[in-house]
């Protein structure tokens, strides 16, 4: 086959199954991309290592050609699709993320949060409260924040979607503006 007429498709798999549809690809020799992000303060392998995209992969094939293998597959649901026809995905995107990720799909996340900032807790029981980073956030996204109640400096871990800083909490590489074409509406 020809790898000109191959495109990049999304597959949507079972929970969990990401890697095992890639084993099963690969061996019917289809590309597949999984992204991973590897969080900070994870320093076991494997630990603090979550999808980019929840049950979602990229796979790379000749629609009318391989789509069965890959439809087929163990751990696969289907191919997304918009209406009945499977879209592919624009080899920018694709090139955009390979370019962040190491040799198994993983990208490195980097914390914006900083031991000593004060930020603002916005939601949840704290919302509104005004506090100092102690840690960054861990490898399951929780912050440590020093809080003052009652006249007393309390610990508390929270969310890092409950930390409003100005800025995000967790930015991985490839959220970076450094490709605005990649993040504006198609053309």
């Amino acid at each position: 086959m020809i790898d000109a007429q191959r495109n990049w498709y999304v597959v949507y798999s079972k929970p969990h199954k990401e890697e095992q549809v890639q084993l099963h690809l690969a061996s019917k020799e289809i590309e597949s991309f999984f992204p991973r992000l590897q969080l900070q303060g994870s320093v076991r392998r494997n630990k603090g290592i979550t999808p980019l995209f929840p049950n979602y992969l990229f796979v790379q094939m000749n629609l009318a050609i391989e789509s069965h293998y890959v439809i087929w597959s163990p751990g696969v649901k289907r191919i997304v699709s918009f209406g009945d026809a499977p879209i592919p995905v624009e080899d920018k995107v694709i090139q955009f993320l390979k370019e962040r990720a190491n040799p198994q799909g993983i990208i490195q996340a980097h914390s914006q949060l900083k031991p000593g900032q004060q930020v603002e807790i916005a939601g949840g029981p704290f919302d509104g409260f005004t506090g100092i980073i102690e840690n960054p956030p861990n490898a399951k996204g929780r912050v440590k924040i020093l809080l003052k109640l009652l006249s007393r400096p309390i610990s508390v871990r929270l969310g890092v979607e409950f930390v409003r800083n100005h800025s995000l909490a967790i930015a991985p590489a490839l959220m970076t503006n450094d490709r605005p074409d990649l993040l504006s509406p198609a053309s």
